[in-house]
């Protein structure tokens, strides 16, 4: 009865008349007369202790401030029904109202939120005219005045709240409509509310509001973009600046709105990796023995400098002093040989004589190039045979459609005259003839960064001669000029052209001062694998994560094509092309190796990321330069060391089963794990993935065993990169330990896969065979060691390979 005659005193105090002022040791207050009765009936005791305790500081929502005009402007919103944020007390039970939360968003309780409403319907809420879609919120911020002790509270315009889609209350009442537990659970997750914040804090009190309620939202200037208006921020209406006398406190979490252990998702989801951990695994240069002196052994390893003069941070001095010409079948034929003669008119006899090409290159390159038309045409010009084939088409919309016009004017004005300087030094930098690595040939070439890229330029103004096809003595090597990079519209290429330029803005600004090292490397006689006795190394297998950024340090695996570097000057963009286009070290290989074959590999040592990328084939995307901060070894190059093997192409799934193919894939990746000159202590891990999966149609837990089995015998620990398949990563980590829990060897596993072949592939009619590859071995496995458990493991009596 006594709450009914006071909120009749409170209507009939009326608009003229509906503020009051308190004077509290001197500092003025207005304070809502409705609010101030709604807080003493519904929470007197604590309201009279916190004027008792604090004194200086009394708080009301919406209407506290220093002037009249202040409590007009109040009394203007509170009139136009927009809502006031409110806090209730803590779950505690604790007398004190919660304290303002500095930062986060704030949640209320499901009992809170029951008690909210049902003070709402018994006091405040009144039939509102405006659709719910139109219902804006009012948040509130309180702040510590610099001036005076006393706390002030600036309510925010009204934002937009188009997209709450509550249900209304009843039908009477439909644009009513008070705070409800599932309102607060669409709201994110739980603000963390304590008892310590209720010891110490500033009530929000409940205001007069005739439009809905919705969920309470405290923002400060870190919170991130919500509902909120873009135009209207908290922090536009306070000044940040918090008193030294009544220090603000965080809050506790509370407990009770934390997510029951039960309601969790299964912890598979959350898993990332699976087997040891990544730190274990071994990396170069920490893991790596001494190298020997760097030095010139011809016929084994060919150096373009002088290693008596390297130092690290030097640029490499190229050896010998002077170009030496050699034209011939063992090397490349340099564009700056003498040799390398073009068919020109002669004007007055009109017939063609040879003249030198490379002449012909440098009156051209130098001549001032303002446009992609331009480009063109100085290329065709020493390049007359190609004019009518050759399109530079996506040069053209790089220049045009992709840089802005300040960049396209440095492009032509600075970056390709500085290309064009760096490409007509060929005869001083690359002085030693450069040996073709031949298949068969077990070779290394290590030349400078510098030489590297003055064969990269060459290679983008198409200087190399007898490269633009393959129906001459270089059939049976990759492309080296871009020429198929600038042709076509493809998007693909306009992102391999930024890529690219990444490289070469990064070498004529700062010349690189480290080597490469380039291998071709064979493996004279396959293994016998059936007769290892060796076990499983160890095992990191993660589902996040790329090869060149986690797995540093490490032999990174290229998944090559048997033309290394694949379509990277051309069309293709997937794992080998990308690879060659953030290390564009890696695409000088193709100028002197002949295509791979089934027992080779190469090896590269010492390249540079020079970009960084996301996305995958149609979505690759080059999103800037990269710093490479990788150390280097002795030999002054990068510890990254890169080996390329190729995969079988497979036209149908049970094809790579069969023993001849197992055996080929094992023995090519054994050629390329396999360091035998050196101790396995000093051997780092591979960093691999699903090679010669995808395209290729290989079975990625086939080629995940088939690698474990070769690093393995290689001596080496296996990290693995699904690259996103979680259930892979599963699978194949629990084969490992399901393998090496039990002591299986590589022979035995390799008697397994020949099992699986003879019982099940090679009878099978359908694309696929209905027992798993997996379950087979899981199945063999624990049946033969069955019956003798209490030996250790140590008898087992695998089928034998044809079945019988």
């Amino acid at each position: 009865m006594a709450a009914y005659h006071i909120f009749r005193f409170v209507r009939l105090l009326g608009p003229h008349n509906n503020h009051i002022r308190t004077n509290v040791n001197n500092a003025t207050l207005l304070v809502s007369v409705q609010a101030f009765f709604m807080s003493a009936v519904s929470d007197f005791e604590p309201f009279a202790k916190r004027l008792k305790e604090q004194g200086t500081s009394l708080s009301a929502p919406s209407s506290c401030g220093h002037s009249t005009d202040a409590a007009k402007e109040t009394q203007k919103r509170m009139g136009k029904k927009t809502e006031t944020n409110m806090d209730t007390k803590a779950k505690n039970g604790a007398d004190n109202l919660r304290g303002v939360k500095k930062k986060g968003r704030q949640r209320i309780g499901p009992r809170q939120s029951q008690n909210l409403q049902n003070t709402l319907e018994r006091w405040l809420i009144k039939p509102s005219t405006k659709n719910s879609a139109e219902v804006c919120q009012s948040q509130e911020d309180v702040e510590m005045s610099d001036g005076n002790d006393a706390f002030e509270s600036t309510s925010a315009s009204c934002l937009d709240c188009k997209n709450d889609e509550a249900p209304s209350v009843s039908d009477t009442d439909e644009n009513t409509q008070p705070l409800t537990a599932q309102d607060l659970d669409q709201s994110g997750p739980a603000s963390p509310a304590g008892k310590d914040s209720a010891e110490r804090g500033i009530s929000h009190m409940p205001s007069n509001s005739d439009s809905r309620f919705e969920r309470e939202e405290i923002e400060t200037a870190t919170t991130s973009e919500s509902s909120v208006n873009s135009s209207c921020k908290i922090t536009d209406f306070f000044s940040g600046n918090q008193s030294s006398s009544l220090p603000m406190r965080q809050r506790r979490p509370d407990k009770s709105l934390e997510k029951d252990p039960a309601d969790k998702e299964p912890d598979s989801i959350d898993v990332k990796w699976l087997g040891t951990p990544i730190s274990e695994l071994k990396r170069m240069p920490h893991c790596g023995g001494r190298l020997p002196r760097l030095k010139d052994v011809p016929g084994q390893h060919t150096v373009m400098i002088r290693t008596d003069l390297l130092q690290a941070g030097k640029v490499p001095v190229p050896y010998p002093a002077r170009f030496r010409d050699v034209w011939d079948n063992d090397h490349v034929r340099m564009p700056c040989s003498s040799r390398n003669l073009f068919p020109v008119e002669d004007e007055e006899t009109k017939e063609l004589q040879n003249k030198s090409r490379w002449e012909l290159i440098k009156e051209t390159l130098n001549e001032k190039c303002t446009s992609p038309l331009d480009l063109k045409k100085s290329v065709l010009k020493y390049s007359a045979s190609q004019a009518k084939k050759w399109d530079f088409t996506a040069f053209h919309l790089y220049c045009t459609k992709v840089l802005e016009p300040d960049a396209a004017e440095h492009l032509f004005e600075s970056l390709l005259p500085d290309m064009v300087q760096l490409a007509l030094r060929a005869s001083e930098l690359c002085t030693k003839p450069i040996p073709l690595l031949k298949a068969g040939m077990d070779h290394s070439i290590t030349m400078s960064q510098e030489q590297v890229a003055c064969l990269l330029t060459n290679a983008f103004f198409c200087t190399f001669p007898r490269r633009n096809s393959r129906r001459n003595e270089y059939f049976n090597y990759p492309d080296i000029n871009f020429v198929r990079l600038f042709e076509g519209s493809s998007s693909r290429k306009i992102e391999k052209l930024k890529t690219l330029m990444c490289y070469f803005r990064s070498v004529t600004e700062q010349v690189p001062t480290g080597l490469v090292t380039y291998t071709r490397r064979s493996l004279d006689k396959p293994l016998n694998w059936k007769s290892s006795q060796t076990l499983l190394t160890k095992l990191h297998i993660t589902c996040e994560g790329t090869i060149e950024d986690d797995g540093y340090g490490m032999l990174q695996v290229d998944f090559a094509n048997k033309f290394v570097g694949g379509g990277v000057t051309s069309s293709g963009l997937v794992q080998e092309e990308i690879r060659f286009l953030i290390n564009p070290e890696l695409i000088v290989s193709r100028l002197f190796t002949e295509a791979l074959d089934h027992n080779e590999c190469l090896i590269i040592t010492g390249t540079q990321q020079y970009s960084k990328y996301t996305g995958y084939a149609h979505t690759f995307q080059c999103t800037g330069g990269h710093q490479d901060t990788t150390p280097s070894d002795d030999w002054q190059r990068r510890c990254t060391e890169i080996v390329a093997i190729d995969a079988l192409q497979f036209r149908s799934f049970l094809e790579q089963f069969r023993p001849d193919k197992i055996n080929r894939e094992l023995n090519k990746a054994y050629c390329g794990f396999a360091r035998p000159e050196e101790d396995s202590q000093n051997l780092s891990a591979v960093a691999t993935g699903n090679w010669g999966c995808g395209v290729f149609g290989g079975d990625t837990r086939l080629k995940a065993l088939l690698q474990m089995l070769a690093a393995a015998e290689a001596g080496r620990d296996v990290a693995y990169f699904t690259f996103g398949d979680s259930q892979l990563m599963t699978d194949v980590h629990n084969m490992h330990s399901f393998l090496t829990q039990r002591n299986i060897s590589v022979g035995e596993v390799y008697s397994l896969l020949e099992q699986y072949y003879s019982s099940v592939c090679r009878s099978c009619l359908a694309r696929r065979p209905d027992v798993s590859l997996y379950s087979f071995i899981h199945r063999q496995v624990s049946s033969s060691l069955a019956p003798d458990d209490t030996s250790g493991g140590s008898a087992r009596q695998l089928l034998p390979s044809d079945g019988h």
